[in-house]
């Protein structure tokens, strides 16, 4: 969701036709809101925190100092703040103030400038030098980027110059952005299903938000065991946990507490499955001889995640009593906007 807020009666005007353009949602302050029907802000405090829980960008139609002085007390990390721009009533200049590429401020900067006949005060040194942002573009082609110090190695050897190799496991449309490419260089880029690989020394790793998890597990196992048998499976595998898109299994899970709880403590859907649907996979699925006595199919989590998710990239395997195993579904990358 996009929020936006305005403090003037030109302001809020202007809040109204970018809200409409961009689908999001205006908020004014408690004085101005009963002469213009818009929900009024409370305090400016309490919008903006609550506003930084619920929305991926942050729009103020004010001075940009009114914007920073807002948004201070719960500024933390570029990679989970959400965008934040602000509009000067005429629409002149719109500034990016924070998560410029990860975020997308920038990009939602030149959308409003383009709306208001503006322009984009753009300042990340990688726009000003017109060079490549992997982390703007790793958030284009929904990529988790994977390691920030290994991002800041690469936007500074791209800055200065310096060779960057690049390795992807599948294939990219379009023409490779200058810089990248090199075939022997310290810091470099690699794009595939785990972390496991690391061809350069410096390797900043991009994994695509296409991996689907499937679990087993036994009646009454706890939120708790699977929580921690998840982050085992995670670690041992190299998958980060944002590149997870759901969650598998067969349908006699469908009333499983702790299955269902620890889906709905990371956002995670479930595609359940029949015992039917399951044994016509094809492939090599590790057999059991009890999982199979129990469900009416011999492997669960490995038949689940195929079936629901693609290519199986990580088998079968058990942590702590629990089984799961990780797909990955197609992947179709683009250096073209």
């Amino acid at each position: 969701m996009i929020s936006l807020i305005a403090f003037t009666h030109r302001g809020c005007l202007l809040g109204e036709c970018l809200a409409e353009e961009l689908g999001g949602r205006l908020w004014t302050t408690d004085r101005l809101a009963p002469e213009t029907g818009l929900p009024p802000c409370g305090t400016l405090r309490d919008w903006a925190e609550a506003r930084f829980a619920d929305s991926e960008a942050l729009v103020f139609i004010s001075a940009a100092g009114i914007a920073v002085r807002a948004i201070a007390p719960f500024v933390k990390d570029k990679f989970s703040d959400p965008a934040v721009v602000s509009v000067d009533e005429a629409g002149r200049f719109a500034v990016p103030l924070l998560s410029g590429h990860v975020g997308g401020a920038n990009d939602l900067a030149r959308r409003i400038a383009a709306l208001t006949g503006g322009q984009a005060a753009v300042s990340t040194a990688t726009d000003v030098n017109g060079l490549f942002a992997v982390d703007q573009w790793a958030r284009e082609q929904d990529l988790v980027l994977c390691g920030r110090k290994e991002a800041k190695a690469v936007s500074a050897a791209l800055l200065e110059g310096k060779p960057v190799a690049f390795r992807s496991a599948w294939p990219i449309s379009g023409t490779m952005p200058q810089g990248l490419g090199a075939e022997r260089a310290e810091t470099g880029i690699c794009i595939g299903p785990t972390t496991a690989e690391r061809p350069f020394a410096w390797t900043l790793h991009l994994v695509p938000r296409a991996v689907t998890l499937g679990v087993g597990c036994r009646r009454g196992t706890a939120q708790a065991v699977l929580e921690a048998a998840l982050a085992e499976f995670l670690g041992q595998s190299d998958i980060p946990a944002a590149a997870i898109r759901g969650l598998a299994t067969i349908d006699l899970k469908r009333d499983e507490p702790g299955l269902l709880a620890l889906a709905q403590a990371h956002g995670w859907p479930i595609t359940f499955f029949t015992a039917q649907e399951l044994a016509a996979e094809t492939g090599d699925f590790p057999p059991s001889a009890f999982v199979a006595k129990t469900t009416g199919v011999d492997n669960v989590c490995q038949r689940a995640a195929q079936r629901a998710g693609g290519h199986v990239i990580i088998p079968k395997t058990i942590c702590q009593g629990v089984t799961f195993a990780a797909a990955m579904g197609p992947v179709h990358l683009t250096w073209e906007k």
